[in-house]
């Protein structure tokens, strides 16, 4: 097995770099040196590094392969951060990575990577990824109509692999072999300004996946950085382009977006480019001028309280999210169709349900399993004020009640309804209480307004006794 050496290919690629400078010196045309940042100039160490990332590198470079730490791992690290995960690249081909690793599979059929598992933790290994006008024997890059990248198999160098991938920031390489941080595309001082930039012309790179759109955003909130003009410029204009993307895929890219700690500073971004209508088409007909509706100030609130939850690493649910964010586009629609079709409101809350639910799931395949829950969580809302008799502690025992008090509290908040707060008051005071107290909030509630769906059915008087 013959590989070229590091340092021989990162001489001729300097020599690449100055020849391609000088061939396209007329065109004004500015191409980023590379860069490698010695051990002493930069703080990554290899014991912030997961030892099973450090394993797979080791052991890549042992059998004469090539083999990097990229992307988010090394962007965390610079930035004194702790990385959720460690993706490594190398020249190993898939089918190589598996006769190296026998806890390693192959997974994806648009980008082939290795999956190497160590117990919970699994290494994401990909292939240097080469241009997709290259051409191999048997392997191919397919193309749709739009533009977009449907099959990308081709491989390359480590050169090619850089331009490659989406952000600056995100091409950043860290060698074991050395210590060095590799820079093929001016990542590093990006990173320093705190600037999002795609790699490439941006407009070709969003059309090839137009996901990379919601990544620019994500970025960018999440790390508080600004994103650089021609990389946002073209963000409005191809907004449109993601609703060629398969909704199951959407709702992914939706949970990164809304559930990673930064929902709110996203969901603005997301406004602000054009980019939420794709995701939420149903709620996007809700937004106002003025910006100060209950819908939208549900929106503000239930993102701001995830963002908080996930810093004070408490538990979320993106069905208690999804079934915030969809109520009062639920509730519009059910008064539509109450008042279009003469329905009681029970029956038009229930048709709201499915009609909204149908819609949200066409541009965000959400799973049945949560829209199950969101279903759950909205008809609760229908019985929080039937409290008296055995109703309120029946009540407590489903196992969606915490999440619809939740909502019912948010409600209160947004819509700054008093009926609806001392409803809140009285359950949150009623889960603290002891029974004994509990049995007593129940008998000061007096006689049941709530309307009944059923007639009381009489009494069975005793049979009367014969006086005689």
């Amino acid at each position: 097995m013959s590989r070229c050496p590091i340092f021989t290919r990162v001489a001729n690629f300097c020599r690449k770099v100055l020849n391609r400078d000088e061939a396209v010196s007329a065109d004004d045309t500015e191409v980023a040196p590379m860069t490698i940042i010695p051990r002493d100039r930069h703080n990554i160490s290899r014991k912030d590094i997961s030892e099973n990332a450090l394993k797979v590198l080791y052991r890549l470079n042992k059998a004469g392969f090539e083999a990097y730490l990229v992307g988010g791992g090394v962007r965390d690290l610079l930035l004194n951060k702790k990385p959720k995960d460690f993706d490594v690249t190398t020249n190993a081909t898939p089918d190589e990575m598996r006769k190296l690793f026998r806890n390693c599979r192959l997974v994806g059929r648009r980008f082939r990577l290795a999956h190497v598992m160590f117990g919970p933790e699994t290494i994401e290994v990909a292939t240097f990824r080469g241009h997709h006008e290259a051409e191999q024997e048997g392997i191919s890059s397919q193309r749709g109509q739009n533009g977009m990248l449907l099959r990308d198999n081709i491989f390359g160098s480590i050169e090619d692999d850089a331009q490659r991938r989406d952000l600056t920031i995100n091409s950043l390489y860290y060698s074991v072999a050395d210590f060095t941080v590799r820079d093929y595309v001016g990542g590093l001082q990006d990173l320093q300004q705190g600037v999002i930039r795609m790699i490439g012309d941006p407009e070709t790179r969003y059309r090839e996946d137009p996901v990379r759109m919601l990544r620019v955003i994500r970025f960018a909130a999440k790390l508080d950085m600004s994103i650089a003009a021609e990389t946002a410029e073209p963000l409005p204009r191809l907004a449109t382009l993601l609703n060629d993307v398969p909704p199951a895929r959407m709702f992914e890219e939706t949970l990164k977006l809304l559930q990673a700690g930064y929902g709110y500073a996203t969901y603005l971004k997301l406004r602000e480019y054009q980019l939420f209508q794709p995701l939420f088409p149903l709620i996007n007909r809700f937004f106002t001028a003025e910006g100060n509706t209950s819908m939208e100030r549900m929106l503000v609130q239930v993102l701001k309280n995830t963002d908080m939850r996930i810093h004070n690493n408490m538990r979320v649910n993106p069905a208690f999210l999804f079934s915030a964010m969809f109520w009062y586009p639920l509730i519009e629609t059910a008064q539509r169709i109450s008042q279009e079709g003469g329905l009681a409101w029970f029956d038009a809350f229930a048709l709201a349900t499915n009609d909204v639910l149908d819609e949200a799931c066409r541009a965000l395949a959400i799973p049945k399993r949560l829209t199950s829950l969101v279903r759950d969580i909205w008809q609760l809302q229908l019985r929080m004020s039937r409290r008296q008799g055995k109703r309120a502690w029946k009540l407590m025992e489903h196992p969606k009640f915490r999440a619809a008090y939740d909502l019912l509290a948010l409600r209160a908040e947004v819509e700054g309804n008093a009926e609806m707060k001392r409803l809140t008051e009285w359950w949150g005071e009623f889960q603290a209480a002891a029974p004994p107290h509990q049995k007593e909030m129940l008998n000061n509630l007096g006689d049941d307004p709530a309307p009944r769906s059923r007639a009381r059915r009489p009494r069975k008087r005793a049979p009367r006794r014969d006086p005689s």
